[in-house]
């Protein structure tokens, strides 16, 4: 963790009353987000602070965000957000850091729209996500397959992000089910050759939240070898 700091964002509100006006600053760390749509922000402060930035997300207002390489930019998480509060006790502090999550009504409904949103972009893990949010019927070992189709298509958009490397998947549930089809029909997949529960493999959410290397190049990286 040296040097975390550096990975942090910052986010500034300035709120307006009828006799003074009040700028609110707190870190980020974590964020996703397209252009000015923040789909989830977690920042932490103090009580009177992240009640603030409690508020001005319910009232739909918008923010300064500057990204850790110093790029600015204001964001809105809009209507019917979510916000979930907690609190962190650090070694050496008498009171607790306050610790706020808002999440986008479109990140709360993940992959409703034909849209699913991800922290990190693994075929595995990529696959895993778009069978539970989607309701697909389907085998862990269709991945390589299926998602290749999608990566061929350009159809991942890596999106804004701080301490995660986010992607968009727009795939429908249509879309899917005609691929799945296609490489059933054409015997490029096969179905399992016995009946029973299908085991998924489990992925830990703190593997996805760790910091990593940038992940420039790597949905290039990921397309099959001819």
């Amino acid at each position: 963790m040296e040097n975390a700091h550096l990975r942090f964002g910052l986010l500034e509100y300035v709120r307006f009353t009828e006799k003074a006006s009040t700028r609110i600053r707190l870190r980020v760390d974590r964020y996703i987000g397209e252009d000015r749509q923040a789909h989830l922000l977690s920042v932490f402060g103090n009580d009177s602070d992240v009640g603030a930035i409690t508020a001005a997300v319910h009232e739909k207002a918008a923010f300064s965000l500057t990204l850790p390489d110093g790029t600015t930019k204001d964001v809105t998480l809009g209507e019917h957000a979510s916000c979930y509060k907690g609190a962190v006790t650090l070694p050496g502090r008498k009171h607790p850091v306050r610790h706020l999550l808002a999440v986008s009504q479109e990140l709360h409904t993940n992959g409703s729209a034909g849209r699913t949103i991800l922290l990190r972009y693994r075929r595995e893990e990529a696959w895993a996500t778009l069978v539970s949010f989607l309701g697909l019927p389907a085998d862990p070992a269709w991945a390589e397959h299926i998602l290749g189709i999608v990566e061929g298509k350009k159809k991942i958009e890596e999106i804004d992000g701080i301490g995660c490397q986010p992607v968009l998947i727009s795939a429908t549930t249509d879309e899917v089910l005609e691929w799945i089809g296609d490489g059933l029909r054409s015997f490029v997949l096969s179905f399992p050759e016995r009946n029973g529960p299908i085991v998924w493999p489990r992925f830990a959410l703190s593997a996805s939240l760790f910091p990593a290397p940038s992940t420039a190049g790597l949905i290039g990286s990921c397309l099959p070898v001819s």
